[in-house]
Order: structure tokens, then C-alpha cells, then sequence
């Protein structure tokens, strides 16, 4: 697959230095398309760990919404985009039943930010992956995946439901449309850069106030 056609400026190396390199997690609950969304956008063949569904999950894993659904991640799915300007972006996506989010925390270690992929049928199965994110600071955006039978609602409508902070972007997308995916993921990287530079701009006049007070 070609790499990215759009450009991220805001990850782009200096003349001279390496590519920049950075990650974003894909999360949601069960079944809501994040194996779709890594495979649907990465340039290279991703890494998969599906497994069948077996009478084992029975009362454990709740497939009601998602009856015809025969696989589940049981560790993560992995893809990579590379932008014309070099910047590489890892994308790894989550398990979403809640048996496997003890690996959570290993896969989120030094993200740049993350997607919250929901359906808006099940909404409510997406509050996990919020508050994971919310209790780490970690940047994120909501997608709504638009399933071809799911109720449509206005993103007011979805913000509302989820009470999400005012800045966290929430768009609407369909995971199996490569130009979709790709303004999700796009919004994902500006609003992470974004919520970096803020918390730097915080950080520095602070340690400006601490060496000044060391010095006096």
C-alpha cells in the first residue's frame, strides 16, 4: 500500500536528523473495528492476533451486539504509515474484551496519543478506553465507526452521551475507508502535538519561577 498521500507537517524531522517516529493506540470495546481500522490504513501487511471464538467465552466475552463476529485480538494488531516527509507512525490497536486489558498498559507505554474507536450502538462499551486515557493524561479522540445498521447521531449528540472534555475531537468515520481512516488519524496527531505543547508552555515559566528562586 502507498504510504500516507497527506502530509503531517507537525512530525517532520529537522534537515539532517532521523525520521521522527511515533505511536498511536486504537482502543474501543469489543468488535467495534479496530483490526479493520490498522488494516484499512497501514502500508504494510499488519501483524494480526486473532483467534477463533469458542464455546469457552461463553459468559465470559458478551457477543450479543455482535453476533456474527467469529474472531477476537488477543494481544494487539500492529500497522505503519510513513508520511512523504519521513515521520513514521506506529499504529497498534488493543484488545477490547476486558479478560486481555492487563496489556494495556504495555502497549500504551510511550504513546503519542490514542483513537477511541466506538459504535454508536454500544456506545457504553467505549467508557473503559476513555477513562483509561483520561486517568493516564493521554491525549485521545473519539471515532464513531458508522456501521451500515447503527443509529446516526450528531457529534454533539455523542460527546454528550460520553461527557467528553470540550477539547477532545470526536469525529465520524467508517474504519474501512483508507481516506477516512486517515482523517481520524490525522486528527489524532494534531490534537496529541497540541496537548504536548500546552503542557510544555506550563512547564517551562515554572522551571523559569524555580531556578530564579534557587539563584535569590
Amino acid at each position: 500500500m502507498d504510504s500516507a498521500r497527506s502530509d503531517c507537517p507537525t512530525l517532520a524531522a529537522s534537515p539532517g536528523e532521523p525520521p521522527v517516529v511515533a505511536k498511536i493506540l486504537v482502543a474501543g470495546g469489543f468488535g467495534v473495528g479496530k483490526t479493520t481500522l490498522v488494516s484499512a490504513i497501514s502500508e504494510i501487511r499488519p501483524l494480526r492476533t486473532e483467534e477463533l471464538l469458542t464455546d469457552m467465552g461463553i459468559g465470559v466475552d458478551d457477543v450479543s451486539e455482535v453476533a456474527q463476529k467469529a474472531t477476537t485480538t488477543v494481544a494487539m494488531d500492529f500497522g505503519r504509515i510513513t508520511f512523504p516527509s519521513g515521520a513514521l507512525l506506529y499504529l497498534f490497536g488493543t484488545p477490547g474484551q476486558e479478560r486481555f486489558w492487563f496489556m494495556w498498559d504495555e502497549l500504551a507505554f510511550g504513546a503519542l496519543g490514542a483513537v477511541v474507536l466506538t459504535d454508536t450502538r454500544r456506545l457504553a462499551d467505549c467508557f473503559a478506553s476513555v477513562d483509561y486515557f483520561e486517568r493516564r493524561d493521554t491525549p485521545f479522540v473519539v471515532a464513531a465507526n458508522c456501521f451500515d445498521d447503527s443509529p446516526r447521531y450528531s457529534l454533539t449528540e455523542i460527546r454528550d452521551a460520553l461527557d467528553l472534555d470540550p477539547d477532545v475531537p470526536v469525529l465520524l468515520c467508517d474504519a474501512r475507508r483508507r481516506e477516512s481512516v486517515k482523517d481520524v488519524l490525522v486528527a489524532s496527531v494534531s490534537h496529541s502535538l497540541t496537548r504536548r505543547r500546552i503542557r510544555q508552555s506550563r512547564i517551562l515559566p515554572a522551571q523559569g519561577r524555580d531556578r530564579d528562586g534557587a539563584v535569590g
